[in-house]
This record gives structure tokens, C-alpha cells and sequence, in this order.
């Protein structure tokens, strides 16, 4: 290997050593900045059109254990729901682990959000129909393995 090689080759291995240095030293947000979150969507009707007492049964559900912001969307585009719980959890409820497992308390709520904004929008919420064959392939199963992520988290 010539000197230049071997220079660059260092070099673009400590620069990979600093980048994964950098991300292990970012400070991770705590349960209780977890649970402060607000989780917000943008619903396409004008900011009166949507009162706080008169949410959609996916958010009464949840009553006087939530908080609910409505204002104007940025732009004049709709208006801005969002919510956050009001108790808070243990800091393992909010980990990866509990994330993937289905466990974070914020999952429910953020499915609860999606579904008030379809109702708020078209007054139903659309489901994935059954699969339309009859045998699954390998593409058919990770599609659903997808699908069954992207329901407690709202995307894959």
C-alpha cells in the first residue's frame, strides 16, 4: 500500500471514529422530556371548525389524562391538533426496548391522533382490507412484519 493510501485510509477511519464518538455523547432526552412532548398533525379544516371539547372518541377516550393544543397550522394550512399525556411514566416506558415492543404509552396516544384526524377529515378511518391472496410469499410477509410496525408508531 503507498504512503497516500494508507494516509487516507486513516484518515477516513478517524473520521468515522469521531462521528460514532459524537453520536454516543448526545445526551438522550429523559422520561420526563419524553412524556413533555407534544404530539401534533395537521388537519385540513379551518382553525374553528375544530373544537377542544368536541374531539373525535379516539382523544375523548383518553378524558382529563391528556392535554390538547389547537391553534393555526403554519401557513393557513388547516389547523394544528396536539396533544401530550399529563402523568408521567418510569423512563423504561419511554426506551427503545419498550418502543419496539409496543410498550411506550405514547403509541396508543399517537394511533388515537391519526385516527381523530381521519375522522376529522372524512369522518371514517380506512383500513388495510384482508390480504388479497391466499398463500403468503416473502414480499407479503415483510409487507405485513411493516405494516404491524407502522401501526403503533404511525410510520415504518
Amino acid at each position: 500500500m503507498t504512503a497516500g493510501k494508507l494516509f487516507w485510509t486513516a484518515a477516513a477511519g478517524l473520521g468515522a471514529g469521531a462521528v460514532v464518538a459524537a453520536r454516543r455523547t448526545r445526551t438522550r432526552p429523559s422520561a420526563q422530556q419524553a412524556a413533555d412532548r407534544w404530539l401534533a398533525v395537521t388537519v385540513n379544516l379551518e382553525p374553528d371548525a375544530v373544537q377542544p371539547d368536541k374531539l373525535p372518541t379516539p382523544l375523548q377516550e383518553y378524558g382529563d389524562r391528556i392535554e390538547t393544543r389547537i391553534r393555526p397550522a403554519p401557513g393557513d394550512r388547516g389547523t394544528e391538533v396536539a396533544v401530550r399525556l399529563r402523568e408521567t411514566e418510569p423512563d423504561t416506558a419511554y426506551s427503545v426496548p419498550a418502543r419496539l415492543t409496543g410498550d411506550d404509552p405514547r403509541q396508543e396516544l399517537r394511533r388515537a391522533l391519526r385516527e381523530a384526524k381521519a375522522l376529522l377529515e372524512t369522518g371514517e378511518v380506512m383500513r388495510a382490507d384482508t390480504p388479497p391472496t391466499t398463500h403468503d410469499t416473502l414480499g407479503g410477509k415483510l409487507v405485513g412484519l411493516l405494516s404491524r410496525r407502522a401501526g403503533g408508531e404511525g410510520v415504518l
